[in-house]
Parts: structure tokens; sequence; C-alpha cells
């Protein structure tokens, strides 16, 4: 009982999904030599969508969840599939690694600060932005100790802009699913919004990158592979927590200053060119007081909450 009660915590869950997300650094440096950028996460995520079909229920059941509210999973997958992840591609072509790596990292301080102005019941106060940028602190020293910092250029400056638009559309999509797609179950929200996004985001990458053929090695087909199935419960999963009644957008990603401390240490283990340095081992550090710091923070606020509403206790 005690087990089961502490793997479907929303804690455990959130770190499952960002250590399964920290994973794709790895499959994507592994599989993207062999492909286009926008033409693999496209197959990626359209792949990810058809696994999670088999476990959302009866089909009569999903078609009519996605009839009733497409305008809803339309408006998500163009967010979170298609734009952010052009954005993602993109930018990331423009910005040097280290910097990249640092603003693709403050992706929850974006989100807290979009849940701040979207959601009445996640401020962000002075505490908890200082915790923010203590974690966000850790990042940086993480990126620096991965990869060295170059100078930034003319398109290094339009590259910024769209990684820090990237973490702003996560950010709304994130709140879109917490406070708009409460009605619709998470496995049949997340399976149609990769389906449409991950199609159209391949359909795209056609356009603007043109079309593959010939053979890939076996390598390639594990990565997409372990990619499409890493999305496939990754992001089911960020989306049964985001529909939780108390779990508040802004403290759930805060757990997403998990994934480059764990892509870095995979990478470490796993590829032949990546070596552990004391700056990134000291950011990882700091994180993990900034996340031990969050929780303390968030069961004094717990306290608070429950003395306010029972006072004679």
């Amino acid at each position: 009982m005690i087990l089961k009660t502490i793997i479907f915590s929303t804690t455990f869950l959130a770190i499952t999904a960002c250590l399964l997300w920290s994973s794709a650094f790895v499959g994507i440096k592994i599989g993207l030599p062999y492909t286009t950028p926008l033409h693999f996460a496209g197959i990626r995520f359209f792949l990810s969508g058809i696994i999670i079909v088999p476990f959302a229920g009866s089909f009569k059941r999903y078609a009519k969840t996605v009839r009733t509210n497409v305008k809803k999973i339309l408006v998500l997958a163009f967010l979170t599939m298609f734009v952010q992840y052009s954005l993602f591609y993109l930018g990331l072509n423009m910005v040097p690694a280290a910097l990249a790596a640092i603003i693709i990292g403050s992706g929850p301080l974006f989100i807290a600060l979009v849940a701040h102005f979207s959601m009445p019941d996640d401020r962000l106060t002075m505490t908890k932005l200082s915790i923010f940028l203590l974690g966000l602190s850790g990042i940086v020293l993480v990126s620096l100790g991965r990869n060295s910092f170059s100078s930034v250029h003319g398109a290094s400056i339009i590259g910024i802009i769209l990684l820090i638009l990237n973490n702003t559309i996560s950010g709304v999509g994130n709140v879109i699913v917490a406070r708009d797609g409460k009605n619709i179950p998470p496995l049949i929200l997340s399976s149609s919004t990769m389906i449409i996004g991950g199609g159209s985001l391949f359909l795209f990458s056609l356009l603007v990158e043109g079309i593959h053929t010939g053979p890939k090695p076996f390598r390639y087909y594990a990565a997409l592979s372990w990619l499409s199935l890493l999305s496939a419960a990754a992001i089911s999963i960020w989306y049964i927590l985001l529909k939780r009644p108390k779990v508040r957008v802004s403290d759930l990603n805060f757990w997403k200053f998990l994934i480059p401390v764990a892509g870095a240490a995979l990478a470490w283990i796993i590829l032949p060119d990546e070596k552990p340095a004391l700056v990134a081992i000291s950011g990882m550090s700091i994180i993990a007081v900034a996340l031990i710091l969050l929780n303390i923070y968030k069961r004094r606020q717990n306290r608070k909450s429950v003395l306010l509403q029972n006072p004679e206790t």
C-alpha cells in the first residue's frame, strides 16, 4: 500500500517523466546525424501518439472525445507540437550550445511566469522566484560545464528570441492543459495532440527540409523507437499530473530542472566524447538544493493553508 502511494505520488511521477525526457538528449544525438531536425521530431511525435491509442480506451470513445473537443486539441497540437518544436530547432541552430542549453533549461521559470499571469491560484512570490533563480544558476553551471561558450552574433539574437518564445509557448501549453483541458481524458489528449502535431510537423518538414529516402542504420531506428516510447510515456504522465486538482503548474514544472542534470549524467555514461566537469557537478548540487528548498516552501504553504481553513486547530 505504501509502495503504491509512493509510485502514484505527484513527486515520483514528475521525477519519472523528467528522467525519461532527460534521455532524449542522447537519443537525439544518436539519431539526428541520419536525418533532419523537423523530420525526425515529426515522425517521433506521430509515433508517440499512435503508441498511446491502445491505452486510451475504446476507439469509439476516443473518436467521440476528439470530435467534441476538436478546437482545444487543435490549438494545443498547433502550439505545443508544431510551433514549439519548430521554434526549438530553428533557435537551436542559431545559438551557441552553452547559451542554448541555458535558455532551454530556464523553461521552468518562464512557465512559472506564464502561470503567474494566467492561473489565479499559482502566484509567483519573491521566495518562490528566488528559489527558481537559484535553480537557474545551477542550470547555467551545468550548461557551461558541458559546452564551451562562444561569442553571440547577429543570428544568435534571433535564435535567443526564438528559444524564449519556445519556453513561453511551453508555459501556455501547460496552462491550457491544466485550466481548459479538464474534460478531456489525459491519454486521449496527449495521444491526439501528438498525432496531429507530429503529423503536421512532418508534413512541414517535407516543405522546408525536403524528402529523405534511403536506408538508415539500426542505431537510427533504435533511437527513434526509444524517443517515441519515452515521449508517449512522459507527456502522458505530465498531462495526468497537470490535471490533478492540487497540482500547481509552476511547482510541477520546477522538476524540469532535473532534465539537463540527468541528461548530462546519461551523456557522460553513454557518449564517449562527453566527460564530467567540476563546474557542471557544482551546478547539479545547486539544483538539488533548490529542489529541497522548494519542497520545504511548499510544505510550509500547505500548513498555512490548512491553518487558515481550520483556525481552531
